[in-house]
């Protein structure tokens, strides 16, 4: 055998230059993955770098545009999700993608019930029994064959998802952030388990925002930024440090606006906000003109916060205050009724009405001052509208087109030129730039600081770190529930936000 043919069988997979567009947007450019056989092979990268794009290319769901693939020194065009089953690659998805309503034995033989020889009849016994081995073997766990999946603790139904893949005698095990959800000791619980088969010769993809497990985890990691890969290091060459500066690109200053808005009074107070199993003991102000920005992985807290102070969600403990004056925001109608705004990430499921024009959703949340005795002001709606849309500068056939037909972008402005109309003074931006280009990305920016001059109040939870950094003028850093550390942002860089939200930062305290 040539040198040549043991280095392609030492990787089980192999892409390499792997190309996908989607329309006009390159989710890839320049990908590629070697992955060693019997390692945890990290793969990391900013949210829009290309990771789920590859994962996906991976398991079949999407056909690349060029590029050459490689499984086990095999040549394939493109994977399908049934030839993935084949050669024993299996996926551990970050949202479980079990059916609550299954018991746990249902779940785990979905699809490859064993039978008694030559008949259509369930050997429930034999499917139990092999079942119970491998939870007491690899989790030292018992779980009740009869409870439903609906009724599992988080980390039990991962343990689930995980006995149904080793039932499969896998080759490749790819975890999906696979510890988001999960508390200090399941965790821990995983890596050992994912150490285990690796030594027993499972191959492991191990995708995580988290670089200190990717550290202390891996064998070697791949960095993507932008659709391209950027390094690939054994871990022993690099560092968490390392790898977060691997992610990011561009000056800041080439992007945002500078802006100088003198702060004023405190708007809005929390204290000791706590919410169970979500975060605990939040504290934190914001006063006039100012734009704070919240960041942190999934599962740190964040985004849970930003639903509580719209009302979506409910506190457990704690105070806000608005204007020094204690509320209780059951629902988004009282959290509105306070002149607070929310803007979600979901703009085309929660944002907007797809099928309702641009008028039409500026003056939704506005019905109020725009008729009476159950009539619409047309004139009116038609004015304010149409000064709202030169001033965001939508870019819209008129004011009648349906909202569908417009981009990613100007469909935020719309979402934002909705709580305009409203004259709301605290502004929540739920990943307000996230699926947009850079041109309306600056836009928005600037939309950003002149909400901030006229007196509002704005919170930003962003995963774009370069934004939170450009745009901000304090930052919240949220790690596992708890609010961890607050900083200027313009004393501080990327690269120690991401550190510090990854929990690479040594250090942590907590913000009281």
């Amino acid at each position: 055998m040539t040198v040549s043919a043991n280095m392609q069988e030492e990787h089980i997979i192999r892409f390499e230059n792997i190309v996908k567009r989607f329309g006009g947007a390159q989710a890839l450019a320049s990908a590629s993955l070697e992955v060693r056989r019997g390692t945890v092979h990290g793969l990391v990268g900013q949210n829009g770098a290309g990771k789920s794009t590859l994962i996906k290319i991976l398991a079949g769901l999407h056909r690349p545009d060029g590029g050459h693939i490689r499984i086990e020194g095999r040549s394939f065009d493109r994977l399908t999700p049934h030839l993935c089953e084949e050669r024993g690659i299996h996926f551990i998805h970050q949202d479980r993608l079990l059916v609550p309503n299954f018991t746990v034995g249902e779940s785990l033989f979905l699809g490859q019930e064993t039978r008694f020889a030559g008949t259509p009849f369930l050997n429930r016994r034999a499917m139990q029994r092999r079942a119970e081995e491998l939870l007491a073997n690899y989790f030292s766990v018992e779980l009740p064959r009869n409870a439903l999946i609906g009724e599992l603790s988080t980390a039990e139904r991962q343990i689930v998802q995980i006995t149904r893949a080793l039932l499969r005698g896998p080759k490749v095990l790819v975890f999906d952030e696979p510890t988001a959800a999960l508390v200090r000791p399941e965790a821990e619980a995983l890596f050992r388990l994912i150490r285990r088969l690796r030594d027993e010769g499972v191959t492991i993809i191990y995708i995580s925002h988290y670089l200190n497990e990717i550290e202390q985890l891996c064998d070697h990691v791949t960095v993507l930024r932008n659709g391209h890969t950027v390094a690939s290091l054994p871990i022993g060459e690099t560092s968490a440090q390392a790898m977060a500066g691997l992610m990011i690109e561009r000056d800041i200053a080439e992007m945002f606006p500078k802006r100088r808005v003198e702060l004023g009074e405190e708007i809005l107070n929390v204290h000791g906000l706590s919410a169970p199993n979500r975060y605990e003991g939040v504290n934190f102000s914001l006063k006039r003109g100012e734009v704070l920005g919240l960041t942190g992985l999934l599962g740190s807290g964040a985004k849970d916060l930003m639903r509580t102070l719209f009302g979506l969600e409910p506190a457990g403990s704690g105070e806000i205050n608005i204007a020094r004056k204690a509320v209780k925001l059951r629902d988004p109608a009282r959290a509105v009724a306070q002149k607070l705004a929310l803007v979600p990430e979901d703009r085309r499921g929660h944002g907007v009405s797809l099928d309702l024009s641009v008028s039409e959703n500026i003056t939704l949340p506005n019905l109020g001052r725009y008729t009476r005795f159950g009539f619409l002001d047309g004139k009116r709606e038609r004015s304010d509208t149409g000064e709202l849309i030169r001033r965001l500068g939508i870019k819209t056939s008129g004011r009648d087109a349906l909202v569908r037909t417009l981009s990613g972008g100007n469909q935020q402005k719309v979402a934002i030129a909705k709580w305009l109309g409203r004259q709301s003074e605290i502004y929540l931006l739920d990943e307000p730039t996230v699926g947009i280009d850079i041109g309306s990305k600056i836009e928005i920016y600037t939309l950003i600081g002149e909400l901030a001059a006229r007196g509002a109040g704005v919170i930003i939870l962003s995963s774009d770190l370069l934004e939170l950094v450009g745009i901000t003028d304090r930052i919240l850093v949220f790690f596992r529930g708890r609010l961890i550390r607050e900083i200027l942002s313009s004393e501080t860089t990327t690269d120690e936000v991401l550190s510090i939200s990854t929990g690479v930062s040594e250090g942590l305290r907590r913000v009281s």
